[in-house]
């Protein structure tokens, strides 16, 4: 019994030393650029700009196969921070900026299909087959992927309003620091 104990706790030991030393001598980095930029986009996965979401377009750009243009829910805001971080120069946005918005679904007319919430990228839309569905506004990011499978044409987008409870400073907010 003691016996196979040591096998085992051998056994153990070495297989863990084989994966730490392959996990040293294979390690993959990623690329510290791309997460910056990719921290800069807005996170909406959207597609607009022609990647299939935010990181894919954040690895083009770092790479150079994408312009710093091309994200319309980041506007122009996004385009200069993009330019501040690589340092480039700013360009004119490749699209017309949208005002910030939210996805509504017209419940009377809704027939429970479910291509909506397939098409959702971040699980924003709540339902059921053949039920009704609706839109949880405080996760839905604006994409408009959704609308596009509607079969009855039931969902729309909202602007948000701007208010107390979502307004952010437009410009940065400079700070003292106490000697």
């Amino acid at each position: 019994m003691l016996t196979a104990i040591l096998v085992m706790a051998g056994l153990a030991i070495a297989l863990g030393a084989v994966l730490g030393f392959a996990a040293l001598r294979y390690k993959v980095e990623g690329d510290p650029m791309v997460e910056k930029i990719d921290a800069v986009l807005p996170q909406t996965q959207c597609g607009q700009c022609g990647f299939p979401g935010c990181k894919p377009y954040a690895t083009a750009i770092a790479k150079g196969d994408a312009d710093i243009n091309l994200c319309p829910p980041g506007g122009d805001e996004g385009v200069k921070k993009l330019a501040e971080l690589l340092g480039v120069e700013v360009k004119p946005l490749n699209a017309e900026p949208k005002p910030k918005s939210v996805a509504f679904i017209d419940e009377n007319t809704c027939i429970g299909c479910t291509l909506c919430i397939q098409a959702c990228p971040v699980d924003a839309i709540l339902g059921a087959a053949k039920q009704m569905h609706t839109i949880i506004a405080s996760e839905c990011t604006g994409c408009e992927l959704c609308i596009p499978p509607c079969p009855v044409d039931c969902i729309s987008m909202v602007p948000i309003r701007e208010d107390l409870t979502n307004w952010k400073w437009r410009y940065p907010v400079f700070r003292i620091k106490p000697a």
